[in-house]
């Protein structure tokens, strides 16, 4: 894991990849940092870093895209995947190599608290939880990235991809607000939610027993609780797009709240995603 680690770090280094990354990264919250706490004056990070949140949208495909969609391309994944080496540990020293990556330009956004120290008194511990409330949805929207380079072999499609996949993710909070709380909207959105699980099944599987199998089941138990009590469904859909809503998870560090709710949250999105990453490869393994 350690070799894959090192190869794939310095990778970022012997291509553009890395410093288009660091230099994009750089330049914006570099401009929002001068803008809101050199130029208005404002004491916290916090506000820098929520106005640059949107280049994890961009940075993150750029850094995930090619991490394993380029070798599965040139056909190098095989030699991986037949080595000796865990599929594990190959997922996880990417994953890190990534993160790694990530972690050199929040370094140096740490340097911003003190540089703002020597023009008048702030909270350092404010700060430095905004920090690390960025890192954190950075490496999420890493192992979304990561999970999405997994499932094809086109850079392209990797990175417009994951592109969309955050952009859907970021914008979750105000799509909330254009769906109706009424049980029957609910009803009829969960519906739809178990045709699309149903169709990637079938993809999946290339077998239409099991997704109509699953379909029939699934909306039999959707009709049941609807039947047995419909205020159940009132409100559902956005307790469950809320699962989803990054940007708000965000929010409570920004807000200088160090809310571990959030960050078992991040930890856990990040877990799924390379969860999901091995066994998208041990599917492929093995078929």
């Amino acid at each position: 894991m350690l070799a894959i680690f090192k190869r794939e770090f310095c990778a970022y280094f012997h291509t553009m990849t890395g410093y288009v990354f660091l230099a994009f990264l750089f330049v914006v919250v570099g401009v929002y940092f001068t803008a809101y706490n050199l130029g208005y004056g404002y004491p916290l990070i916090g506000y820098t870093l929520a106005s640059a949140a949107f280049t994890m949208l961009i940075t993150t495909p750029m850094l995930s895209m090619r991490v394993l969609a380029e070798e599965r391309r040139q056909k190098v994944d095989q030699l991986l995947l037949t080595s000796p080496v865990p599929v594990y540990q190959i997922v996880l020293g990417k994953f890190l190599a990534m993160a790694a990556m990530f972690a050199v330009p929040v370094l140096v956004f740490c340097l911003y608290p003190v540089i703002l120290s020597a023009y008048g008194s702030l909270s350092f511990a404010q700060s430095y939880t905004s920090l690390l409330g960025f890192y954190l949805m950075g490496c999420a929207c890493l192992a979304i990235g990561l999970y999405i380079s997994s499932v094809t072999e086109n850079q392209v499609i990797a990175a417009v991809g994951s592109f969309g996949v955050l952009v859907l993710f970021y914008l979750m909070s105000g799509l909330e607000s254009l769906i109706p709380t009424t049980a029957a909207a609910s009803f009829l959105a969960f519906t739809i939610l178990l045709l699309v699980i149903c169709y990637i099944i079938y993809q999946l599987m290339k077998s239409l027993l099991v997704p109509l199998a699953v379909c029939a089941a699934g909306e039999a138990v959707l009709v049941m609780i609807y039947v047995a009590d419909a205020a159940v469904y009132e409100g559902a859909v956005q307790k469950v797009m809320s699962m989803f809503d990054l940007s708000s998870r965000f929010g409570d560090f920004t807000g200088a709240v160090l809310d571990l709710t959030s960050v078992v949250y991040f930890l856990t999105v990040i877990a799924a995603g390379v969860f999901l990453t091995i066994q998208s490869i041990q599917k492929r393994r093995w078929s």
